[in-house]
Formats: C-alpha cells, structure tokens, sequence
C-alpha cells in the first residue's frame, strides 16, 4: 500500500509591506462585494503607502480611532502571492471582549480548502503567544462551521454564545501553554 504524505504548506506570516502591492491589490479585487475579514482589509489601499502607515499606526497604538485598541495586521504569503489575512488585537477592550476577540483572519477567495485558514490560524495564535497573550479569544458567527472547526482545530475551546444584533456569535478560548 503506497501512503501519500501531504506537502508541507511553504507559508510565511509577515508583516504588510511594499513588495506585495501587486498581490495586495488583486487580493482586495478578488473578494468583490465579499464581506472583508479581518477589518483592515476595509481601510483605503489606493494610497499602497499611506495603508502601509495606517497599519503600522495600529501595530504601535498610535492615533487610533475611538474604540480600537492596537492590532498588528500579518500577511500569509508564498512565492511573492498573498493567500490570506489575519489581525491580532494586543488586548482586548469591553466592547471587542464581548465580541471580536484578539484573531480575525481570511483566506483569499481562490486559496480556500487548501487547509491555509488552519496555518494562518496557528501561526497567528503563536504571534498572540510571542505578545505575551496567555488567553486568546476568538469568536466566529455560530453559522461558519469553517471557522469554527478552524478554531477547535488550534486548541479552542466554546466559552460561550451571545446574541449580537440578532446573529449567534460563538466565543472560543486558547489557553497558551
């Protein structure tokens, strides 16, 4: 019996930067009308400098919108191409405690079912780890069976579900070792 070993997924997770422009921007087209995961992907991106800024600005806490707390955005990148997105909140505040948690993600449109979401997840929750977070909240909308057996997948366990404005959100925890 021959036995097929899965390639390992030759991923980086990198800080945003000039050399993706290109990746960036046919990223940003591919999702369309696509509700955009995690929030930055809503920021401005016709001035490529002037996003670079504004998420360093988040990534350092400086001159933050009312109710936003430091986040840094990562790039999941391989061969020079951006496969997905995520944002990890430093800490949380009241309001994004009681939903939003510290890890939003998204995987681009065409790089779906291929397990990136899992490694962009891991390797996102290992950053949450490097800033010291020792109890990572995640939260997903009840309906997105992909995002939380994502979740489950990477150690996290249901605390609990709330109502937010008619739509069941599910609240995960991961423990860091």
């Amino acid at each position: 019996m021959v036995r097929h070993i899965a390639p390992v997924i030759p991923v980086q997770l990198i800080l945003p930067n000039s050399d993706f422009e290109r990746s960036y921007r046919e990223y940003i087209e591919e999702l369309g009308a696509e509700e955009r995961y995690p929030f930055p992907l809503d920021f401005d991106h016709i001035d490529f400098a002037g996003l670079l800024a504004k998420l360093e600005q988040f990534r350092h806490g400086v001159d933050l919108p009312e109710g936003f707390v430091p986040s840094s955005t990562y790039w999941l990148v391989d061969e020079g191409e951006i496969l997905g997105v995520s944002n990890l909140r430093h800490y949380l505040n009241d309001r994004i405690r009681h939903v939003g948690g510290h890890i939003g993600l998204g995987i681009r449109p065409s790089s779906r079912g291929r397990g990136l979401g899992n490694e962009l997840m891991k390797l996102t929750i290992e950053k949450a780890i490097e800033h010291g977070i020792r109890e990572i909240h995640i939260h997903c909308h009840k309906h997105n069976e992909p995002s939380a057996k994502m979740v489950k997948a990477n150690g996290g366990t249901l605390e609990s579900e709330v109502n937010d404005g008619g739509e069941i959100v599910q609240r995960y925890v991961v423990n860091a070792p």
